[in-house]
């Protein structure tokens, strides 16, 4: 089990940066597969970033411009995102999968693969 709050969300203008924060209390992060997944209004939930070992993936939509990292030490996973575009309004999840396999080099963007979400943080990025 583990408990995951995000933070780090607020209002930045276009082509600004934020870096989110996904704290972990409970066991090592380190032993999970991690994702952040966003949602805007009105829209489906969407894959944004993940990371599984030493393996990073992004969504077409982010790539260049955000980056996954973990630290071990903290127990924590970041986001971070630059050159914000309006359409990186949303609300931002952490998720965390309770062990891998091969197959998850797959499925590392369905949201059904992971065990447990944070609360969220909005990200609002004007024009």
């Amino acid at each position: 089990q583990v408990l995951l709050v995000e933070s780090g969300g607020g209002l930045v203008q276009a082509g600004g940066s934020l870096r989110l924060s996904c704290a972990a209390s409970g066991r090592p992060l380190s032993s999970y597969a991690m994702g952040w997944f966003r949602q805007g209004l009105g829209k489906e939930r969407q894959f944004v970033a993940g990371m599984s070992g030493r393996n990073m993936y992004y969504a077409d939509s982010v790539k260049g411009r955000f980056t996954i990292s973990r630290d071990n030490s903290k127990n924590t996973v970041y986001l971070q995102m630059n050159s914000l575009k309006p359409e990186d309004t949303a609300i931002y999840y952490c998720a965390a999968r309770d062990g891998v396999d091969v197959a998850f080099v797959f499925k590392y963007a369905l949201g059904s693969e992971y065990d447990f979400w944070g609360q969220g943080t909005q990200v609002t990025v004007s024009s």
